[in-house]
């Protein structure tokens, strides 16, 4: 059962390793992450379900990478230290790709690498640091459009709910990169208009009102969060929750974002 859902960021500059002395400037972006590390630790998780835009995508297709185990690591930012590894919750998996598949609604393909890219290696060192035992399931968004990651997260929905494990939804997620001059991708006007609705929307879990964004306008904000968020938010659709935000910060010029939601 979907026991609690997230919005997390994902920034390199959170690990120790590799933000140091900047990790100051992302002080309410780790207390949420120690919030909603022990929020999870109380409700005994027992599952992640982790969704990474980082990911490999296929333009027509949703997937889910299939490995006993997996390893995620920072090599990539000059880390060659911090490394995760977890298994697969391979039952659930099976369960998911089992009914998906029997959906044209929600086309589904597996995938299988060992190697967990940083989107999902961020939230899994801030997050499992006390979780006993866990598994993991890892997703990739598709190229489809808005609604069918909503819809998406319906239909996985249904097997969460049959399912009698204690099961968190990750959407690991940073906002705009285009909120001001000092941005990676400058400024623009559609950034802080994407954040600012992102974040109103998720507060009063309005899921048709994030479908409803104009698609021009989000790839302009130039986020890596949104099909993430409208998969997470489909998992709750027509749940009675709660959504409550953590944090939200920019203080690189990157719109980071953390929120719980749970089952009201």
């Amino acid at each position: 059962m979907i026991t609690l859902g997230a919005i997390v960021p994902h920034s390199p500059l959170l690990a120790p390793n590799i933000g140091k002395e900047k990790r100051d400037a992302l002080a309410e972006t780790l207390r949420a992450y120690r919030e909603l590390e022990e929020r999870m630790y109380t409700s005994g998780i027992e599952t992640l379900i982790l969704i990474s835009p980082h990911a490999p995508a296929f333009p027509d297709a949703f997937s889910a990478n299939l490995a006993p185990t997996y390893r995620g690591t920072l090599t990539a930012f000059g880390d060659h230290e911090t490394e995760t590894r977890a298994p697969c919750d391979l039952l659930l998996l099976d369960e998911i790709q089992t009914r998906l598949r029997g959906n044209e609604q929600t086309p589904f393909v597996l995938t299988t690498s060992e190697e967990l890219d940083y989107a999902f290696t961020i939230p899994l060192l801030f997050l499992t640091r006390h979780l006993k035992s866990f598994r993991i399931i890892p997703i990739a968004p598709s190229l489809l459009s808005a609604q069918a990651h909503a819809d998406f997260g319906v239909a996985l929905q249904q097997t969460l709910d049959a399912s009698t494990s204690r099961i968190a939804i990750i959407a690991s997620a940073d906002l705009s990169h285009k909120l001001e001059t000092r941005s990676p991708g400058g400024a623009s006007v559609e950034g802080p208009a994407f954040d600012a609705t992102v974040r109103s929307k998720t507060a009063a879990m309005d899921l048709d009102a994030l479908i409803a964004m104009d698609a021009d306008a989000v790839t302009a904000a130039g986020q890596c969060g949104y099909r993430p968020i409208l998969m997470l938010m489909g998992c709750f659709r027509g749940i009675n929750a709660r959504a409550t935000e953590l944090a939200y910060e920019a203080p690189f010029g990157v719109g980071y974002l953390t929120t719980l939601i749970e089952p009201a």
